[in-house]
């Protein structure tokens, strides 16, 4: 039986209802990757605005990881160059609160070792949040996300992990100057390299 082309699991992920009895709307994954992809954003989930365009990081926390990565829209959009692969590919939902929920915690065992298995030329992974800290760092990880990110020297060159690039992080950058004097610099520098190469 031959083994099924990078095209083919991304329409069948494209095409994933596993998790529709639990959201509060139809699945729509959302993610974008060609075998080529030197770089890789594991994110957490879609959001309000990602879910209704279709589109990753369509959003402020997407201008505002462009300028972490130092990119801008057409390259970061070119799945050639940059895989965009959340740890759940469809809007969780909303909590109480107004904040989204979780990534389903079915999609990454379903699909991700699968996506990872055929993007075969990633230089670097770019770890955003807890849920694709723990997934990719397991035990390797510090006990908190803010330690996890002020160690991001022990991860590479495999791996930089950053804080969600929400707004709503506001407070965390302006606590810990270390993320932009020291980590943010050598993130463009990295990023750079690889997409010149």
């Amino acid at each position: 039986m031959p083994t099924q082309t990078f095209p083919a699991l991304l329409r069948e992920i494209r095409a994933c209802t596993i998790c529709a009895a639990y959201l509060p709307h139809e699945p729509r994954p959302v993610l974008r990757a060609k075998a080529a992809a030197r770089i890789v954003i594991a994110g957490q989930a879609p959001g309000t605005r990602v879910h209704a365009s279709g589109m990753p990081f369509t959003d402020p926390s997407g201008d505002r990881l462009r300028d972490w990565m130092g990119v801008e829209k057409e390259t970061f959009y070119d799945d050639t160059k940059i895989a965009i692969v959340p740890m759940g590919f469809c809007f969780p939902g909303l909590d109480a609160k107004g904040g989204d929920l979780p990534p389903r915690k079915e999609c990454a065992p379903a699909w991700r070792t699968k996506v990872f298995a055929g993007l075969k030329n990633v230089e670097l992974t770019l770890l955003v949040g807890l849920y694709a800290q723990a997934w990719h760092l397991a035990d390797k990880r510090e006990a908190t996300l803010t330690d996890t990110v002020k160690a991001w020297r022990l991860y590479g060159p495999a791996f930089i992990p950053l804080p969600h690039p929400s707004w709503r992080n506001n407070a965390w950058v302006k606590k810990n100057p270390w993320f932009e004097e020291e980590l943010l610099p050598h993130l463009k520098r990295r990023v750079s390299r690889i997409l010149k190469a």
